[in-house]
């Protein structure tokens, strides 16, 4: 018995606005693919601290994340959240445009149907997920009742293969519905000229259309203004400088001291640092060597010293970029013992919670200016931003830059 189903009239609908905005995330939603799973990488998963670390089969190729350009991770992880805002817009549109399709009876006709059904099901549900869960994430601090980096990357294959598996059921209809309409005329055509179009089997366009109270132009200005609207309460988080004050979407990274452009996404109070343990008794411990190096402030401050202007750029998507004076990490090493470490070990002060230490590859310690950092434009470390010492490491993701340093291990195997 089929169950009564709503009624869809909207004169819009139909194939050549679907496949329109089936085009628009067909060309951006790769991109925020690569760039999530380039952030991945990233994070280090050879050293276990990605998140998940544990991922089975479905474990990328790793490689040694780069240190040049300095602004890579602010490039990949600033498009990654950057458009999967941005995209909003085009994906209820798109959403919008294929409802009918949600409500067909039976589910499946026929085994490619099934497939359909499943891949639609796999690409929404995947898609809406990593939307919720990230504009959330980037809002809210840790709400969710599970962890959200492991939720966010299973879902992204969820998504991901449905989309590849969508793609390849739907590209030559996609092909078709962008010929059965002009987008010259459609960009002419006002809300009196506005025709439906015939009834076509995918079931888009409604067998009993009303009136129509928009245009396909219209629609098409109403998204693009949504977008336009995401774009400037968004990309002013990865810029910085004054356009950050327009990113209302900002994440939850709070502006540093006076309202300066240095956010700060973790405080020393949460971290839990005491001034007792950054104070005069402090000590940076070098480890990797014939034997352990203990030095206290005052002896790296006279060690030579290097400033660098680098980026640091979050996860979440926010970015900036400081002018950095430390000790080249190198330089730690050799006085270590340690000439060419593989890697190094990185330990804070923090007390629990995620991302306490950090290990560095080889070229990411080798780096002129990875530095452990003493001073930031042209003056000490605020506490929040990790005084007495934190690692600054050349398109590092932000976490791995580790604050309040108080070991580093070289090693060479």
């Amino acid at each position: 018995m089929k169950p009564p189903l709503p009624v869809f009239r909207s004169p819009l609908r139909g194939p050549w606005l679907t496949s329109v905005f089936g085009l628009v995330l067909l060309i951006v939603l790769p991109i925020v693919i690569l760039t999530g799973l380039l952030s991945y990488i990233a994070y280090g998963p050879q050293f276990g601290q990605a998140i998940p670390a544990h991922v089975g089969w479905l474990r990328l190729p790793g490689f040694s994340w780069p240190t040049r350009p300095s602004w890579l991770y602010r490039l990949t992880q600033g498009l990654h959240v950057g458009l999967g805002l941005i995209i909003i817009p085009v994906v209820l549109a798109k959403l919008w445009s294929v409802i009918p399709k949600l409500f067909d009876w039976p589910p499946a006709r026929s085994i490619a149907q099934l497939l359909e059904r499943l891949s639609l099901l796999m690409l929404v549900g995947g898609l809406l997920f990593e939307i919720v869960t990230g504009v959330l994430n980037i809002q809210y601090d840790y709400i969710f009742g599970f962890s959200f980096y492991d939720g966010h990357y299973f879902g992204a294959w969820v998504f991901i293969t449905g989309f590849l598996m969508h793609i390849a059921l739907k590209i030559p209809r996609m092909r078709t519905g962008l010929r059965s309409l002009s987008l010259r005329e459609v960009l002419r055509t006002n809300i009196s000229d506005t025709k439906p179009q015939p009834p076509d089997p995918d079931g888009l366009a409604p067998e009993d259309p009303a009136e129509p109270t928009m245009s396909r132009r219209g629609v098409l200005g109403l998204v693009g203004s949504g977008v336009v609207l995401m774009t400037v309460l968004t990309v002013g988080q990865t810029l910085g400088g004054p356009a950050r004050g327009a990113a209302l979407l900002l994440p939850r990274g709070r502006p540093g001291p006076g309202g300066s452009d240095f956010p700060v996404n973790k405080t020393a109070a949460v971290a839990g640092i005491t001034p007792e343990a950054v104070g005069a008794n402090w000590r940076l411990t070098l480890r990797g060597g014939p034997s352990e190096l203990v030095l206290d402030r005052a002896a790296l401050a006279a060690l030579p010293q290097r400033t660098a202007r680098l980026p640091i750029a979050c996860v979440e998507g926010w970015s900036t970029v400081q002018t950095w004076t430390g000790v080249p990490l190198g330089e730690l090493a050799r006085m270590a013992g340690v000439p060419a470490p593989r890697s190094a070990f990185v330990a804070s002060l923090q007390r629990g919670g995620a991302f306490g230490v950090a290990t560095l590859q080889a070229n990411q310690i080798s780096d002129p200016d990875a530095l452990l950092a003493l001073r930031v434009n042209g003056a000490d470390l605020p506490l929040d931003h990790g005084y007495p010492a934190r690692i600054i490491v050349p398109a590092l993701p932000g976490v791995h830059n580790t604050k309040w340093v108080t070991a580093i291990d070289f090693a060479t195997g």
